[in-house]
């Protein structure tokens, strides 16, 4: 079987994008400036050029909370749900809970309900398994993972039924990237825990499990707006 040109680890890595862009600029420098103005000054400048971005970028960096950078599981989270709005499904990304330090990656709301949902990159050389009711990385318990993720949609049912004015429930959920999860969806600590390759499945299911009652395309932009209100957005 032949190897992928990038490592999988390396491609999934969110400063990718600004190597290569940095990488794609010096050899330009190197290549055009060594034409016009000889090799040596050019390689100077484009050493001047990688120092001087590598500052710039990081000072950029250092002013964006780390709350409100999107990591590359939550970009590919939100390209998955993306494809479920034929289904009815609609989402909201990076959602503040007020008075706290969390944030919801992804608040989904369709047919069969309302669903907050984590994000998470995992190493893949470690298994994921359950036992018991517990969820294990390697040797590490994710009980702590699991109870956040619990405890954001607990938070979310009461802000967001505080607003619509009735009772709301949302539910939890983990997507996970990275280790080969022995299971399509799985239920742990009444947390669903399924792989970003099975977003489509899990909200599939979720709409036929609940068939009869659906909430409909006018409750579903209703309960989005009243979603948008009780959790502003991370700025």
């Amino acid at each position: 079987m032949s190897r992928p040109l990038i490592n999988p680890r390396l491609r999934a890595d969110p400063r990718l994008p600004i190597w290569t862009v940095r990488a794609a600029v010096f050899l330009a420098i190197c290549l055009i400036g060594t034409l016009v103005i000889g090799i040596w000054i050019a390689l100077s400048l484009a050493v001047v050029y990688a120092i001087a971005d590598i500052i710039v970028r990081s000072k950029t960096m250092r002013v964006i909370p780390a709350a409100a950078r999107v990591t590359s599981a939550q970009r590919s989270t939100r390209r998955r749900l993306w494809l479920q709005r034929p289904a009815g499904y609609l989402s909201l990304h990076a959602r503040r809970i007020p008075g706290t330090t969390s944030v919801i990656d992804h608040l989904v709301v369709g047919p069969a309900g309302v669903f907050s949902l984590d994000s998470e990159r995992l190493d893949r050389r470690l298994p994921l398994r359950s036992i018991g009711a517990w969820l294990y990385h390697g040797p590490r318990s994710q009980a702590e993972r699991v109870e956040h993720a619990k405890e954001e949609a607990r938070q979310a049912t009461a802000l967001i039924g505080a607003e619509a004015g009735r009772q709301v429930i949302v539910h939890p959920g983990m997507v996970i990237y990275g280790p080969r999860l022995p299971w399509v969806i799985m239920t742990v600590n009444e947390v669903a825990v399924f792989d970003g390759r099975h977003v489509g499945t899990f909200f599939r299911r979720q709409t036929k499990s609940t068939r009869g009652h659906h909430l409909d395309p006018a409750q579903i932009a209703a309960l989005v707006a009243t979603a948008a209100r009780a959790l502003p957005p991370v700025k």
